[in-house]
């Protein structure tokens, strides 16, 4: 996404749905080598694959990377507002390095 597509998009939602998106920035990120599962259920249950994807950091032979400028992301893609819990998609995802 570059800034004008997200200048257009903020546009566009603080005009459809009246909202006011003033403090809501654009960033660019250098993310890296990561390791990221697709979870599907409830927000609860993350944990469970969260250790899954440690296990298969460990089992690659990789070092988990997290630090001052590399964090644990999750890019929730359901909107639980109309979004059975069962049904909720989040991609969980976790800065690696080798080691």
């Amino acid at each position: 996404v570059t800034q004008d597509v997200f200048d257009w998009a903020i546009q566009k939602a603080s005009e459809k749905k009246q909202l006011d998106l003033h403090n809501v920035e654009f960033l660019s990120m250098q993310e890296g080598l990561c390791v990221q599962a697709l979870h599907i259920g409830s927000y609860d249950d993350e944990p469970a694959t969260i250790e899954k994807i440690h296990k298969f950091i460990e089992e690659q032979g990789l070092q988990v990377d997290i630090n001052d400028d590399r964090h644990h992301h999750e890019i929730y893609l359901s909107d639980p507002r109309r979004t059975k819990v069962e049904n909720l998609k989040t991609v969980l995802r976790i800065p690696v390095k080798n080691n």
